[in-house]
């Protein structure tokens, strides 16, 4: 499974994210931010790479709406509701992350 996750500025939270699950041998994950600023920005081949989209808050996710229409009514798009408020690697953060997108990547039942 192919997961991208947005934050802002591709600083903090999702770099966070990437690193905490990077590391799945079920999934590919890379990182990006929505701002002009970002270290990775968003484009359209990362939103059309991926088959589930974690923003951070929802601002994130109406930039997408905003500047990739189509891409936005394809894709699954999850809202984490995750503040900028933390540090890189904050336990909190990671601790956030794993309780909040774990389920979503959760194996289909029988």
């Amino acid at each position: 499974m192919r997961v991208l996750f947005l934050c802002d500025r591709n600083r903090l939270r999702s770099p966070t994210a990437q690193a905490v699950f990077g590391d799945d041998p079920r999934l590919e994950v890379r990182s990006a931010g929505v701002r002009s600023d970002a270290v990775v920005g968003i484009t359209r081949e990362l939103l059309e790479w991926a088959d589930v989209i974690f923003v951070m808050e929802k601002s994130q996710r109406n930039v997408i709406r905003k500047r990739f229409e189509d891409v936005y009514q394809s894709k699954r798009i999850v809202c984490l509701y995750i503040p900028d408020e933390f540090d890189l690697m904050d336990p909190v953060l990671v601790r956030l992350l794993t309780e909040r997108v774990a389920p979503h990547l959760a194996a289909p039942g029988p």
